[in-house]
């Protein structure tokens, strides 16, 4: 296990990961597309640096549903504003299928990756799998999705498998008693045996994808980091961490780095539950409105 710790803006990132699980992971993903996935992770980190805006970005985050089963603390949906805002106004904060089937048509051969969600959990969404397949039939090299993973039950993954999932990322905050805390109303025990199911079926069946990614936030984790990797890294594909960001605006011990340029401009596109565009996937109240799909 590496032990790199880098703060950067509002957070901090740490790698659990040794390369040789990074390379595997890269591998199994870009399987049937090789070329194509290096080409897109070449202009993933060109692009920001030389400040080239395409025609059509590399990745769409398609906001199937903004709102969320769970009450996680350190989560914008928990919130009075977020609800007002992103929620209530637009159909309980779910997307119209009809909006999903005219935004895959738009960018389907013009972009890599289309990632089935946002801020909430998309597989509230009843058409979740339908969107999975129609973007998979529209040639959409990666579909992706993020989840609490509270539906991943073994027949709704095998849904998802049918229709052609690329990646799934579980949200996984801490082991026992604080992913419990965290992550209510889940029970961490409940989501391990989830994620133990669909690793065996992977194994008993030989398939590669979906691959299985789990990511949290390092304060969740930090007191015991490698008794949480020794206890998912035999049943996922990859571990990562991402910055807390603090909703409640406790900003006092946040690193920000100077002339620091935000890359995401040049890389992705956000597309809301409402159908407006937002900047980038930090924007998470959509506050700068820039155009609408």
């Amino acid at each position: 296990m590496s032990n790199k710790y880098t703060p950067v803006n509002k957070g901090q990132f740490f790698d659990l990961e040794p390369k040789e699980r990074v390379l595997a992971f890269t591998q199994k993903l870009s399987r049937g597309w090789e070329e194509e996935y290096r080409e897109y992770r070449r202009l993933w980190e060109e692009l920001p640096r030389r400040g080239i805006v395409r025609d059509y970005p590399l990745l769409v985050d398609l906001e199937t549903v903004s709102r969320c089963n769970l009450k996680c603390p350190m989560c914008p949906t928990v919130t009075d504003e977020f609800i007002d805002k992103r929620v209530t106004p637009f159909k309980k904060g779910q997307m119209s299928f009809e909006l999903i089937e005219k935004v895959i048509s738009e960018v389907a051969g013009k972009i890599y990756s289309l990632r089935l969600s946002w801020i909430g959990e998309p597989t509230l969404h009843p058409k979740l799998i339908d969107s999975v397949r129609l973007a998979k039939q529209s040639g959409i090299k990666e579909v992706s999705f993020l989840t609490s993973g509270y539906r991943l039950e073994m027949d709704y993954f095998l849904g998802l498998v049918e229709a052609g999932v690329d990646l799934i990322t579980v949200s996984i905050d801490g082991m026992g008693e604080t992913y419990n805390q965290i992550r209510k109303p889940l029970k961490f025990d409940e989501t391990l045996k989830r994620l133990q199911n669909i690793s065996d079926y992977k194994k008993n069946n030989n398939l590669e994808k979906p691959v299985i990614k789990i990511q949290g936030v390092w304060p969740a984790i930090r007191e015991n980091p490698q008794e949480f990797y020794n206890t998912f890294s035999p049943i996922v594909d990859l571990i990562a961490f991402n910055p807390i960001i603090d909703y409640l605006h406790n900003d006092t011990n946040i690193i920000y780095e100077d002339n620091f340029t935000c890359p995401q401009h040049f890389q992705r596109i956000v597309i809301g539950s409402n159908g407006k565009a937002a900047m980038c996937s930090s924007d998470d109240f959509m506050d700068i409105d820039i155009g609408e799909a």
